[in-house]
């Protein structure tokens, strides 16, 4: 059966309310597996680490079944003094500010790896992926998660399989809210792309806390959903990756 992924991006213990309003909505379309990427410490202001409340939400979550991932340390870049052009609207522009792994050194992606992984510990699960912040992963970046032995990362038209060097090609149906032009840039662009991958063997949705809060947004989700669950699998990335789909 084709596989269907959702992911839900920027979890932590702000955004904690509103994805669980987006699991039992996404439940009671019969989606009972998603990927969850879990910022350890958003914005330097929610350490998971000492929140004992969302361990315990998200403990709960995983044991139902739902997956999670290290999306980022902070999630947040600081503003470059220097840069080319298209890295300054690549970071600024593009991604408000959070292309937290653009362009770090091996230490320093290493390092916040490390952490996030540790921040992480209390989950019963290993943590096999890691999904860089608007999925700009650097060079450096990325070798570190190949070091770090994370098993899994994707980008916005793949997911790639760090042990054997394989990508699965899905381009993924995302949305953008930060400005009305973008909302209906958003509807327009994914009601295509949907089409385009009808026949594809996985069809990936990302869900971002904003989307809920945005109604038109989240009823073409809805809808997208409900008709793509009829014909397929709900499925983690860490599914697609374990059967080499």
């Amino acid at each position: 059966m084709k596989s269907l992924v959702v992911s839900i991006h920027d979890v932590s213990p702000v955004t904690r309310p509103i994805c669980d309003r987006i699991l039992e909505e996404l439940a009671a379309l019969g989606i009972e597996r998603t990927s969850l990427l879990v910022i350890p410490n958003y914005h330097h202001s929610a350490p998971v680490a000492d929140d004992r409340e969302f361990q315990g939400w998200l403990v709960r979550r995983v044991q139902c079944g739902h997956e999670p991932v290290l999306h980022g340390y902070y999630h947040q870049r600081p503003r470059a003094q220097t840069g080319s052009l298209l890295s300054r609207v690549t970071t600024e522009v593009y991604t408000s500010g959070e292309g937290e792994f653009f362009d770090l050194s091996f230490e320093e992606a290493t390092d916040r790896l490390k952490r996030g992984l540790a921040d992480l510990s209390f989950v019963p699960v290993n943590i096999g992926g890691f999904i860089a912040p608007a999925w700009l992963l650097g060079t450096e970046a990325e070798r570190a998660v190949r070091q770090c032995g994370f098993l899994y990362t994707t980008r916005i038209g793949s997911v790639i399989a760090l042990k054997n060097g394989s990508d699965i090609v899905s381009r993924s149906l995302v949305w953008s809210t930060r400005a009305a032009w973008r909302i209906a840039a958003s509807l327009a662009w994914n009601r295509g792309l949907s089409w385009t991958l009808r026949y594809s063997p996985v069809v990936r949705i990302g869900i971002h806390p904003p989307d809920y809060q945005h109604v038109v947004v989240w009823n073409q989700i809805v809808t997208l959903l409900r008709e793509l669950s009829l014909r397929r699998q709900a499925a983690s990335y860490r599914d697609l990756v374990d059967t080499g789909l």
